[in-house]
């Protein structure tokens, strides 16, 4: 996957509407959805999902077929996985990512993608000793 590539398919996703359309199909998987199908699910009018759906397609990141008088649209899992390569090469510069977390998430001030090495487990692991006053939200 080029830069390129890379660029539209995050520009594609960087956008609420068409995000929530993915998130979508994915859940759906290779059999995808119907148009309608979608936009029943997210309460979208037809202009507005097919103007989505025509940038995600666009973007390489969603492909469709005809079933009937239908357009079915599926998530293509082939870029999706090039475009995760591609972000775990380029960002992790290589490194593999922390295996996933437990249920709950990352550990606090963990980042998302943490080397094995023993200095990064250990600094991720110890309590933050800011003395400032906490601006996070419970």
């Amino acid at each position: 996957m080029t830069k390129r590539d890379v660029v539209g398919a995050l520009g594609a996703l960087a956008q609420e509407s068409r995000l929530e359309v993915f998130r979508l199909l994915v859940r759906a998987g290779d059999g995808g959805l119907a148009a309608g199908a979608i936009a029943g699910a997210l309460g979208l009018p037809a202009p507005t999902l097919s103007f989505h759906l025509k940038e995600l397609r666009q973007a390489g990141l969603v492909r469709v077929r005809r079933d009937g008088r239908s357009l079915v649209y599926a998530p293509d899992f082939a870029a999706m996985r090039a475009l995760l390569a591609y972000l775990t090469d380029q960002c992790c510069q290589g490194v593999d990512p922390a295996p996933r977390p437990p249920a709950g998430g990352r550990r606090k001030g963990e980042p998302a993608c943490a080397s094995s090495s023993p200095s990064t487990s250990e600094t991720s692991t110890r309590p933050s000793t800011t003395t400032r006053g906490s601006s996070e939200s419970p």
